[in-house]
């Protein structure tokens, strides 16, 4: 498997105010920081290297998470700006991150859990030769909303802010990525990932693969009960 990257970096606004003294990735889901299950996760599906792209109260995951070594991982970190007004965004955080990735590399949000098959996910992009692959789920607005037109195996249009009714399918959250897709994005400047998407699918160069499974996400407080209940189960 490649390395793969966690964006960890957000300031998760939506869960404030408990997100002010505590990072997302370590607010307890089943009696543990969600990091925890995320990593455990990762390490059932075959992964050795994780990159935790992090920011404000980073040093708090940092000292949760250690060197991997408690999860059967390795674990590095690279450290987005201490002034939350001057966040690198997703794909600026990738890019201040890449020397730790090397050629290519899969990466994840911090406060998703997708329990699918990464490693087809990952064979996928190798056959297809292209500098970035979305994963895309069938959503039909049912788990948020919908932003991806994918017919025949192709991602069409991709919008976050424009959505159509031909959009039936969503951003399920993992990525993966030659070095190279990033080539455009200078160093140490904001910009999303979404946009690099775009991109990407307007130069040809945007792969696509379909993860029948739902995800799970901790951003919102239905999010967190519907992982918590999910991983009762």
């Amino acid at each position: 498997m490649l390395p793969i990257a966690i964006l960890a970096g957000g300031l998760a606004t939506r869960l404030r105010p408990i997100t002010e003294t505590i990072p997302k990735a370590l607010l307890e889901i089943s009696g543990e920081p969600f990091l925890a299950h995320q990593l455990r996760l990762l390490r059932a599906h075959g992964y050795r290297r994780v990159v935790l792209c992090v920011g404000y109260l980073g040093e708090m995951i940092r000292d949760f998470a250690g060197d991997g070594a408690a999860f059967g991982l390795r674990v590095d970190y690279s450290f987005d700006s201490a002034d939350r007004s001057r966040l690198l965004g997703t794909a600026g955080a990738l890019v201040r991150a890449l020397p730790l990735l090397g050629p290519a590399f899969s990466v994840i949000y911090g406060d998703s859990y997708l329990p699918c098959d990464y490693a087809a996910a990952e064979a996928a992009f190798a056959a297809s030769g292209k500098l970035g692959l979305m994963s895309v789920h069938r959503n039909e607005g049912q788990w948020d909303r919908s932003n991806v037109q994918f017919e025949d195996s192709r991602i069409l249009r991709y919008d976050k802010a424009n959505r159509t009714a031909a959009m039936r399918h969503i951003d399920y959250g993992l990525g993966v990525f030659r070095r190279e897709a990033f080539a455009r994005i200078p160093q140490d400047q904001h910009f999303d990932l979404a946009s690099l998407y775009r991109d990407l699918l307007d130069r040809g160069e945007l792969a696509a693969w379909e993860a029948p499974e739902r995800f799970y996400e901790i951003g919102s407080l239905e999010g967190i009960r519907d992982l918590t209940e999910f991983l009762s189960r």
